[in-house]
């Protein structure tokens, strides 16, 4: 009996002729799924410190680091990471003293832009990156532009979103730490005490954005953690009076930038008050070809303007750095 029906079931199996059956892939529409990338999440022993970064892209890739500002850490890069990852070998460090870098005692390590500077290119000679183009902002506008006056032929290119390196940048939201520069006073000191609180740090997401619900909580909650481990307070007051030492350099930055003109690509968030749309102009002094973009958002313009600016930056990055 099986075999009877078994014999009755094949007899009624319409075979198709054998041009059909080849020819039947090819009506059908492809389906690609595009993996997701991986982010590595790593950590360097840079002089005696722990040092944290995240790292993705292929490892022969063009080498682009990524340096962050204030009060944020490499997490202000964990969207943009994984849209450069497809051809370039990205790396975005955490300070000390930032995100998951150890933070040693203010009165036994010297927080200040040169060390930053210089643990950032004990970093990269780790890695074996031997060139390499870099996005600053913020606080990385005069870690990038202090690694580059030390190794100038390694940057093949600069994307620059809010990182000053002119004084016409330096506008009111200075002039407390401009004070703070001028005598070091303890008084001067904890006067910037306000800079470090949670309606302060909501305030640099917050500020100059059309439509905040672009903008994540998380940003200001995580960042504020941060922020109130014991002793941070002292570490980025520390940080404020030392950023006071970039200024006298910013001639030298500008002297780098027309000696060897590095493509460069500004970015910048025109409604920010800490590094306004003042401070973006000067560049095309120095750098008459860059490429500049105003965009009408604040102080962390990935943030809500991502959809926008990582287009022009793998858009740049082609152009000018993948064949390097």
């Amino acid at each position: 009996m099986n075999r009877l029906i078994l014999s009755l079931m094949l007899a009624t199996v319409s075979v198709a002729p054998l041009s059909q059956a080849i020819a039947a892939p090819a009506k059908q529409a492809a389906i690609v799924q595009q993996a997701p990338v991986t982010v590595d999440y790593r950590f360097a022993k840079v002089d005696g410190v722990n040092m944290f970064y995240r790292e993705a892209g292929p490892a022969d890739g063009p080498v682009v680091l990524l340096l962050h500002g204030f009060p944020t850490s490499s997490h202000m890069f964990r969207n943009l990471m994984p849209l450069l990852a497809d051809k370039y070998h990205v790396i975005a460090p955490d300070y000390p003293g930032f995100g998951q870098s150890d933070a040693p005692d203010h009165t036994k390590f010297a927080y200040t832009f040169a060390d930053y500077a210089d643990m950032v290119d004990t970093l990269m000679d780790q890695l074996g990156a031997k060139k390499y183009a870099m996005y600053v902002m913020d606080y990385g506008a005069p870690v990038g532009y202090r690694l580059a006056l030390k190794h100038p032929e390694r940057v093949t290119g600069l994307i620059i979103q809010n990182g000053n390196a002119y004084e016409e940048g330096l506008r009111e939201f200075w002039d407390p730490i401009k004070a703070y520069w001028a005598d070091g006073s303890n008084e001067k000191r904890e006067a910037l005490s306000n800079l470090v609180v949670l309606d302060t740090t909501k305030f640099q997401y917050t500020d100059g954005v059309k439509d905040v619900s672009r903008i994540s909580p998380d940003n200001w909650v995580q960042d504020q953690a941060l922020l109130d481990r014991p002793g941070n307070k002292d570490i980025q007051l520390d940080l404020f009076h030392d950023y006071g030492t970039n200024v006298p350099l910013y001639p030298q930055f500008q002297a780098f930038f027309r000696q060897y003109q590095p493509p460069t690509l500004i970015v910048w968030g025109k409604n920010d008050k800490i590094f306004p749309e003042q401070g973006a102009h000067p560049y095309l002094r120095d750098l008459p070809h860059a490429e500049l973009h105003l965009l009408d958002t604040g102080h962390f313009a990935l943030e809500d303007k991502l959809d926008v600016m990582e287009p022009m930056i793998h858009d740049f990055l082609d152009r000018k750095v993948g064949k390097h």
